[in-house]
């Protein structure tokens, strides 16, 4: 389904460390090495494969390039979608490129400047389950820190048909506004004020939070909210890894 979030992907200064962190924190299975010329490793929870781990070349880095994780949505027809993102107001950062039997992708930025990937996938790349909460290693949740949270959410509503599910009273940054993706809601567009940059946060699923939270610092990162309780019932923890990029967790409090 066109719409879809299909792939994670963390860009790494380097990829050793980033696997070692990771695959304690979320317990994920990560390449040790990668596949072909490119250093890329594919993640896989337990249940299947949900990302890939970049290590982003020196010459990149040198070039300005961030680390960071970001999502990839699915979309039926690739350069008629980088054509009404352009016309809306968003920027394409990366022409379309093609990775044979997967499917050709581009690397984009919605009006205000969060980066995203957009991808017209191909055969089993079509099926993808990265996005499915409640699952262990998969993504759960999907929070856009943006500039401007109503033109954000009016963006992609009319890009990839995501659907209002209700608003949340933030106070001074103003409604979180949910959204779905088909029928389950998915995340959450508010305008973040005290953000250096409008960009995508995604929240994995973990089993346990507090369990979560001692493996995250145990492995090097840091805690810097939570766990916290949401409405649901759920409970979240924002941190960063030993690299210093920004990632969250979601679950249950079990104990």
């Amino acid at each position: 389904m066109a719409g879809r979030i299909i792939w994670y992907e963390l860009m790494s200064a380097n990829a050793d460390a980033s696997r070692a962190f990771y695959s304690a924190v979320l317990a994920w299975e990560i390449d040790a090495r990668p596949t072909g010329d490119m250093d890329y490793r594919m993640i896989a929870a337990p249940d299947g494969l949900v990302g890939g781990l970049f290590g982003l070349p020196a010459v990149a880095l040198e070039n300005g390039a961030q680390p960071g994780w970001v999502f990839y949505v699915s979309v039926d027809d690739l350069d008629g979608a980088i054509g009404r993102i352009e016309s809306a107001g968003g920027g394409l950062i990366m022409p379309p490129s093609e990775i044979p039997g997967t499917g050709r992708f581009a690397f984009v930025t919605d009006p205000q400047g969060a980066p995203f990937y957009i991808m017209t996938p191909q055969g089993e790349g079509g099926a993808s389950m990265a996005h499915h909460q409640g699952m262990p290693g998969h993504g759960g949740w999907h929070e856009l820190h943006s500039s401007d949270g109503a033109a954000a959410f009016a963006f992609y509503a009319s890009q990839f048909g995501w659907q209002p599910d209700g608003d949340m009273d933030m106070g001074p940054d103003g409604l979180y506004r949910l959204f779905k993706i088909g029928d389950v809601q998915s995340g959450g567009i508010y305008t973040d004020s005290h953000a250096p940059h409008p960009y995508w946060a995604t929240y994995f699923q973990v089993a346990d939070i507090d369990v979560s939270a001692s493996r995250i610092t145990a492995a090097g990162g840091t805690v810097l909210r939570g766990p916290m309780e949401v409405p649901g019932g759920s409970w979240v923890i924002n941190a960063t890894d030993p690299q210093g990029v920004g990632f969250s967790v979601v679950g249950p409090k079990i104990a």
